[in-house]
């Protein structure tokens, strides 16, 4: 991996940062660093990007906005790769949506409701970017992404294949798609349906009051575990007597079984303990194994 490494940083040059926060940078606020990390700042960098990860085989890693990551304490031996601010515009022409892979899902909702789009209201309270939407078909609130996503652009770091795909190629289903975490997504185009833009609005307004009621803020995740058919994680997490159950610094939330808190400078490994222990907890009590949406990164 030394080697790889050497190879990646020397097509980088600039570019690239060394021994760079990774996990500071997730939601989590927890984690190890990265031997080395990226902030593409335009199309011919990311082309450069490319093909350093094409030359060294080096083990990559595309972020968004962290807010589905877990970095282990010992941190990734390995490339993070993030989108800077040319690739996080949103354009709208009639009900067609084009927002670059690192624009804020809260950007979006709130920029779409204001034209008086609607069908993505529920991303207002997701704290992530289209391209960690996309890939995690992340949704809310009776929606996701695979009900409004045309098509994207994606770039695989690793064989530097860039390429336009329909939503149908890429087997979306519940927070999950076949895009791996060396896929990045430079832009995605969404469907919405002509509306007021006022009443747009004013469902932002109910989910973001919704979730400051039921969810809590703070070093979390979101979600931990994908909900079982029929079930919710929460209420099975809470069912089996979990709320508030701690390892080391981190502890399921008291307001929202199925978010695991990280304290203020703590430990990712005792996240993924706690969500070990959790998991074990509730297959006793119901029969049910939990199966968790958040990522994992520099475990062994």
């Amino acid at each position: 991996m030394a080697d790889a490494i050497e190879v990646a940083a020397a097509i980088l040059g600039d570019l690239a940062t060394r021994d760079a926060p990774f996990g500071e940078l997730t939601t989590y606020r927890v984690g190890g660093r990265a031997a080395l990390r990226v902030v593409v700042p335009d199309e011919p960098a990311l082309e450069i990007v490319a093909a350093a990860c094409r030359e060294s085989e080096i083990a990559v890693v595309a972020l968004g906005r962290g807010s589905n990551t877990l970095v282990a304490d010992r941190g990734f031996d390995g490339l993070v790769v993030m989108l800077g601010d040319a690739f996080a515009t949103v354009e709208i022409e009639g009900t067609a949506v084009r927002a670059g892979g690192a624009a804020s899902l809260p950007v979006v909702a709130r920029t779409t409701a204001a034209a008086g789009l609607r069908g993505f209201e529920w991303a207002v309270g997701v704290p992530g970017s289209i391209g960690g939407a996309v890939r995690m078909n992340a949704g809310g609130h009776g929606s996701d992404m695979a009900a409004v996503l045309r098509r994207i652009r994606v770039v695989d770091l690793g064989s530097g294949k860039d390429v336009v795909v329909s939503a149908a190629e890429l087997d979306l289903g519940y927070r999950h798609s076949a895009l791996t975490t060396a896929d990045i997504v430079v832009w995605a185009e969404l469907e919405l349906r002509h509306g007021d833009a006022a009443g747009a609005e004013e469902e932002i307004a109910s989910i973001v009051r919704w979730r400051r009621a039921n969810q809590p803020g703070g070093q979390n995740a979101g979600s931990v575990f994908t909900n079982p058919e029929g079930d919710s994680a929460g209420r099975l997490i809470d069912a089996a007597g979990l709320k508030g159950f701690r390892v080391g610094t981190a502890h399921v939330s008291e307001k929202h079984a199925n978010f695991i808190q990280a304290d203020d400078g703590g430990s990712a490994d005792d996240v993924l303990a706690l969500m070990h222990s959790v998991v074990e907890r509730v297959s006793e009590e119901t029969g049910v194994v939990l199966q968790p949406e958040v990522r994992l990164v520099g475990f062994a």
